[in-house]
């Protein structure tokens, strides 16, 4: 017969630690309720027989690189408010969908979350020791749902909010397929081109020895560059990816970075909003919660996923730590300012491909436009550095939420504000994309056709 160990409370409000032997845990409660304890807390004490148990529960671990996909938590999160809605354990019901989960990181955080458990750990603090399945969010708004007793409303909350995140991200991924796979098979097609039919043509130039136009020279010196260095072609864009991910790594390139991207004309937007449709939901859904406020926004500025955001979110934690309200701070911090990593990556991205060009036709002039490019893209961002992220009609709806109470109601409005937003900019971008994709491929087969054409008129001309 088991034996469980338990925390209770009796009628006098004194803290009873007790152990007891039950043939169940339902039982070892209603027996313990018999005693007139109210219990705070029972689990199995372990022993040699649960050692064992777990042991063979890690047998039956798989390897798994990084953590659970979003729409795996929802899933696991809806299921686990249903069981527990049904009234059963939460140590069954984890259980229950331990075994049904497919073998990954989240079936191995559920083995630990289920051994810490029957070890007397509580279900937050089980799985705060998995973090790349639960994070911060997800932990406080467990731990808040154990100590109101709301547990099954808590884990609908969290949920829906894992479901629209996901149909979020979901929505903005498919925007960006389309355009991507169109650029890399017109990218292949033009690569062709420069290896095999430009140098046919280059060789029926040399015969004629006659001077060639400037788009020509450009053109050719660019096809002699793919086939001698062709394996730059991949290494190009895996070396700026690189270059990224290592500026990131810095606090100010980071900042830089993330300034420059909510700039960035027809997605700048997009990325911005999407963050503040995510942020508000977050910050909405632990106030809902009973997750407090300073832990809130803690949390909301951990999962934002771009620094000039983190900074308003502590800038406005730190006012209201001096007694301030969330409104306040957010006007007065929303505004990004000057900021020269920013300026240079503006410079560096409108120059840096005109640059190349001219490296490529070694035509030192042609940088001239080069600087005129870094220079507009420069000016570009000093027009829009101090334009908001965050609108003042959010301001307005957070400072009414704070007046009335509502918080979490009115976080809950501006991120469905957002979220059609996002909708409406995705499906806008989709229908935006094919003209820009169809003007890249024009310009390119344009200018191809052009450089290649010019020389066969002229010859023509010469020969008449």
């Amino acid at each position: 017969m088991p034996t469980y160990q338990f925390e209770a409370m009796n009628a006098a409000g004194e803290e009873i630690k007790d152990v007891i032997e039950a043939p169940s845990e339902d039982e070892a409660q209603q027996t313990i309720k018999q005693m007139g304890y109210f219990i705070t807390k029972i689990s199995v004490k372990k022993g040699r027989k649960d050692g064992g148990k777990a042991g063979g529960k890690k047998k039956g671990r798989t390897f798994a690189i990084g953590g659970a996909r979003t729409k795996d938590l929802a899933n696991f999160t809806k299921n686990l408010s249903i069981l527990q809605d049904a009234g059963l354990p939460i140590l069954r019901s984890l259980r229950i969908l331990e075994g049904q989960s497919k073998p990954g990181a989240l079936k191995n955080a559920l083995m630990d979350t289920c051994d810490e458990i029957e070890s007397g750990s509580t279900l937050s603090e089980a799985m705060a020791k998995s973090p790349k399945c639960f994070n911060r969010l997800f932990v406080n708004m467990i731990k808040a749902g154990e100590a109101g007793g709301a547990m099954e409303l808590i884990l609908q909350r969290l949920s829906g909010f894992l479901e629209r995140s996901e149909e979020l991200k979901r929505k903005v991924k498919a925007a960006l397929i389309y355009p991507v796979i169109v650029v890399l098979v017109a990218c292949g097609i033009l690569t062709f081109i420069m290896w095999k039919i430009v140098p046919t043509f280059k060789k029926m130039f040399d015969e004629f020895e006659f001077e060639l136009p400037a788009m020509t020279v450009l053109l050719m010196a660019i096809s002699e560059k793919v086939v001698n260095y062709f394996y730059l072609i991949p290494a190009i864009p895996l070396g700026i990816w690189l270059s990224i991910l290592l500026l990131r790594k810095f606090k100010a390139g980071r900042m830089g970075w993330d300034l420059f991207i909510i700039r960035v004309p027809i997605f700048g937007p997009l990325i911005e909003k999407n963050v503040l449709a995510r942020t508000t939901r977050t910050l909405g859904t632990l106030v809902a919660s009973g997750v407090p406020i300073l832990e809130g926004l803690t949390i909301t500025r951990e999962t934002a996923g771009n620094s000039m955001f983190e900074k308003m979110y502590r800038r406005v934690t730190d006012s209201i730590r001096e007694g301030d309200t969330i409104s306040r701070p957010m006007r007065t911090y929303s505004r990004p300012g000057f900021n020269v990593m920013a300026c240079l990556i503006w410079f560096t991205v409108c120059s840096g491909p005109l640059f190349g060009a001219a490296a490529l036709a070694m035509m030192p002039n042609f940088a001239l436009f080069a600087v005129g490019a870094g220079v507009l893209g420069v000016l570009y961002y000093l027009m829009r550095m101090n334009q908001r992220i965050v609108d003042e009609i959010v301001v307005n709806m957070v400072d009414v939420g704070e007046e009335t109470g509502e918080l979490d109601t009115m976080l809950y409005k501006v991120a469905d504000v957002y979220d059609d937003e996002v909708k409406t900019l995705t499906d806008g971008l989709m229908k935006l994309m094919e003209p820009l994709l169809i003007l890249f491929l024009g310009g390119a087969v344009g200018f191809i056709v052009i450089a290649l054409f010019l020389p066969l008129v002229k010859l023509i001309e010469n020969l008449s």
